[in-house]
């Protein structure tokens, strides 16, 4: 042997576990373990205890034996548990401190039928419904205010933007309600994947079952989940919960890193629309006059980091084993748990810069009125109006638009007798040529489903409330559902 490996060794240790070992992975491992699933691990004890006594597989005394030592080391102050040498995890160490005030015997009965694979995929799930509800609870009250914000805005015109530059006039409102859309069916994706998640894998055991006659049906009771995973090899073995997870967040995130940014536009002076409360601004260390809206800034920069969480879950479970490894738990959970935390911290960011902005109403129609944004409809109106092919008349408001363009008007500074000049053998009303320049016009027009119409929109503000409020009085069940089933067990 190597003089630099003996060396090494008399360092590092030469047996299980190394110095290294320990320092860069059970220490990091355990503390993720305290901090995140030291709760759903003694709702599981009970859970598991109480079911094993219901099935006669354990005596009443023994149950109550064993229930009295999880409670009292619940009560442990969890901030103060740290890695020992004795005990490989949080898993071993907890159940020592349990044998210790009820001998280890009674303690390992605890374990009859289970394994760290079932129990380990149970806590996950437990700590990620838990972080779902959370992050929906905050959601719905940004989609409220969004709505609240859109249902102020009904009649404020602005114009709107495709490839970044102006297209057509629209309403603030219509705009608002388009961001609530998009919320919603994220929203509607993250509903879906709480209950992919909330499903029990508890009497899976080590991959194949037990032959002790447990319920497996009664743990779904005890622990809230919606239904259990019934092939125990898939209970085990599947990653599909998490990549669903971690693909909610992504789709979540990255919609609304959009629109943040398109806040961020709206927010810089030479926009002028759109003006971030005081309280959610800095002023420049150098530069007195600058207000620095850093509430959306921190919020594009935290939804990007929540995608990458995101992103880093799926990139872990890519090309790895079906099966029980290590790969899906240690070192991956606390990227989701990173990631809901991050996205809630963005839902509340959002929500009270949404709550509290001001929109200038005034610049708002002025830009309307510029870059000849309603120039569709005078392609409209001659094909509608003076039967003009669409394609002809589509023509026709490009060259009006050249036009007036090489004179450097908008459509406003051109004469009704200058439109017809230039259109030669077609000759619209002075009434037509007026309302086509008119955003207000423009936008009452489109009055069809989905249209910036303000009667159009007024009934989307309508429907959209709705939502959000029952998405509220969903939300609140299920978290008053869980709520329930912890204190359930926590008096067992």
């Amino acid at each position: 042997m190597s003089k630099r490996k003996v060396d090494f060794e008399l360092e590092d240790g030469a047996a299980f576990p190394g110095k290294t070992y320990v320092n860069e992975l059970l220490k990091p491992v355990f503390k993720d373990q305290r901090d995140y699933l030291f709760d759903a691990m003694f709702m599981i004890h009970r859970a598991h205890t109480t079911m094993l006594k219901e099935q006669g597989i354990i005596t009443e005394e023994d149950a109550k034996k064993i229930l009295d030592g999880v409670n009292q080391v619940a009560k442990m102050e969890k901030n103060l548990l740290n890695y020992v040498p004795e005990y490989e995890d949080l898993f071993f160490l907890v159940e020592a401190e349990i044998a210790k005030l009820i001998g280890s015997d009674l303690a390992g009965k605890m374990h009859i039928a289970r394994s760290r694979n079932d129990m380990g995929e149970a806590m996950y799930r437990i700590v990620i419904r838990d972080h779902m509800i959370d992050l929906l609870e905050h959601l719905q009250k940004l989609g409220q205010s969004l709505v609240t914000e859109a249902k102020d805005h009904i009649h404020t015109i602005m114009p709107a933007h495709t490839h970044t530059q102006p297209a057509q006039p629209t309403t603030f409102g219509h705009y608002l309600l388009a961001i609530s859309d998009n919320l919603s069916r994220d929203v509607e994706r993250v509903w879906q994947t709480y209950h992919t998640v909330n499903q029990s894998p508890m009497g899976a055991a080590a991959i194949t079952t037990t032959g002790f006659p447990i319920s497996r049906e009664r743990m779904v009771e005890l622990l809230g989940f919606d239904d259990m995973m019934e092939n125990s090899y898939d209970a085990i073995g599947t990653g599909d919960y998490l990549i669903e997870t971690a693909l909610s967040l992504v789709s979540l995130m990255t919609n609304m890193g959009r629109w943040i940014q398109e806040f961020l536009r709206m927010a810089s002076n030479e926009v002028g629309l759109l003006k971030v409360s005081d309280a959610y601004v800095q002023v420049s260390s150098i530069m007195p006059q600058k207000r620095n809206p850093v509430s959306l800034e921190h919020s594009r920069a935290l939804a990007s980091s929540a995608v990458g969480e995101g992103l880093s879950v799926i990139q872990m479970i890519h090309n790895t084993p079906y099966g029980d490894i290590v790969d899906t738990e240690d070192d991956l959970q606390p990227h989701l748990y990173n990631g809901f935390h991050k996205a809630s911290r963005v839902s509340k960011l959002l929500t009270a810069v949404m709550t509290t902005m001001t929109f200038n109403k005034e610049r708002a129609l002025q830009q309307a009125k510029t870059n000849m944004i309603t120039i569709t409809e005078l392609a409209d109106v001659l094909a509608r109006d003076y039967d003009v092919p669409f394609r002809k008349a589509h023509h026709l408001s490009s060259l009006v638009s050249k036009k007036a363009n090489e004179l450097k008007k908008e459509l406003d500074g051109v004469t009704t007798a200058q439109v017809n000049e230039w259109m030669v053998d077609v000759q619209i009303s002075e009434k037509d040529w007026k309302n086509i320049i008119d955003p207000k016009k423009f936008i009452e027009r489109r009055s069809v489903t989905g249209g910036p119409n303000p009667k159009v929109v007024e009934e989307m503000v309508k429907k959209r409330k709705a939502y959000w409020n029952d998405l509220g009085e969903k939300v609140a069940g299920y978290s008053t559902k869980v709520e329930s089933v912890k204190n359930e067990l926590s008096k067992v």
